[in-house]
């Protein structure tokens, strides 16, 4: 097998466990050598379902500064003194602001991190100039850009055209849309929302993504006044995205991607159903079991059973809707414990 570019995935992706305190703490996200400084942070309580909304930060909308949540349609919020900085090697949490959505004392919490590429620089690829941090070896990118309310293309640095894009509106409450190549550019799916996919030409322009850049829509809630878009690309090894048939059998379909999972994101696309998020940290042996919505400030539910994370991809056991139903369709974005050359099913 081919040597990959990225030997483990936990160089740029990983998914951190860790129990909140009520105090300061330090969260390391990996082993000297085996860390890095998260560009993209979404921490989400594990044990609590009402208050415990998911929360995201990221490099270019001023690190610990400000958050968002994917659950919800907010506007872009202060942080309240609970994220106190991004470090070189995870993040450190203070004993201040909403403790239940970070560090409430013997709460379980997850922290799903993206390494992004540092401080963030001005894009003009499009007609909206915006300011990216961009790291093409892993295909990721945090985007920043004042929309127009007119037909637009944005830059997004990363060399190679992205397979999925996740947008907001920071300044208002609207919903968040989310482009995926399996569905093309003329549909858009809902991150906050149980949706089915939706077919509307002010999404995307009915264009897709290039090289350089990503356009949008004049009606897209995410093409006015401050917006934020967060844009990953496939890389061998490392991340895929894709969809896939349910066939409504508890041997279900495998989906290969050239990695044992580290994380494994999936939504209905032809009906209303969760988003769905497994990680091999919360669901370390298979059947892995345990879920979280981003959709939803639900805890994590293991009364699914049913996905195996294998060496080279993952396959349903489960004949439940939410990602098998006979007929159905899905998309999935998935990222790398390890490329199938160095990786081992458990």
């Amino acid at each position: 097998m081919p040597t990959p570019t990225i030997p483990a995935g936990n160089l740029f992706m990983n998914a951190t466990l860790y129990t909140g305190t009520g105090a300061a703490l330090t969260v390391t996200n990996g082993a000297p050598g085996q860390s890095f400084e998260p560009g993209f942070l979404w921490l989400k309580n594990r044990s609590l379902g009402t208050g415990g909304n998911h929360v995201v930060y990221d490099v270019v909308r001023g690190g610990p500064s400000n958050e968002l949540y994917p659950n919800l349609t907010n506007a872009e919020a202060a942080t309240t003194g609970a994220l106190s900085s991004l470090n070189s090697n995870g993040f450190t949490l203070s004993n201040g602001g909403d403790l239940v959505r970070y560090n409430s004392n013997g709460n379980a919490y997850v922290a799903w991190q993206w390494k992004a590429g540092g401080a963030a620089v001005t894009n003009t690829a499009g007609t909206i100039s915006s300011q990216v941090s961009a790291n093409t070896t892993s295909g990721f990118s945090v985007v920043t850009y004042t929309g127009t309310a007119a037909n637009a293309t944005v830059g997004h640095g990363l060399g190679v055209a992205p397979s999925m894009i996740i947008t907001k509106n920071r300044d208002s409450s609207t919903d968040w849309w989310v482009y995926h190549v399996s569905l093309g550019n003329t549909k858009y799916i809902k991150l906050n929302s149980t949706d089915a996919e939706i077919t509307s030409s002010s999404a995307w322009n009915n264009t897709s993504p290039t090289s350089t850049v990503f356009s949008l829509g004049a009606s897209n809630p995410s093409n006015a006044n401050q917006d934020v878009a967060y844009c990953w690309t496939p890389i061998a090894g490392y991340s895929a995205f894709g969809s896939y048939t349910g066939n409504g059998s508890t041997d279900g379909p495998f989906i290969y991607t050239g990695f044992r999972p580290r994380f494994v994101l999936i939504k209905r696309t032809n009906a209303a159903e969760d988003w769905n998020i497994w990680d091999s940290s919360r669901s370390p042996f298979n059947l892995a079991s345990v879920m979280l919505r981003p959709n939803s400030t639900d805890a994590d539910d293991g009364t699914v059973a049913g996905i195996d994370l294998l060496s080279n991809g993952f396959k349903w056991r489960n004949t439940w809707s939410g990602t098998n139903a006979s007929g159905s369709t899905y998309v999935y974005a998935c990222w790398a414990e390890n490329p199938f050359k160095y990786a081992n099913a458990r």
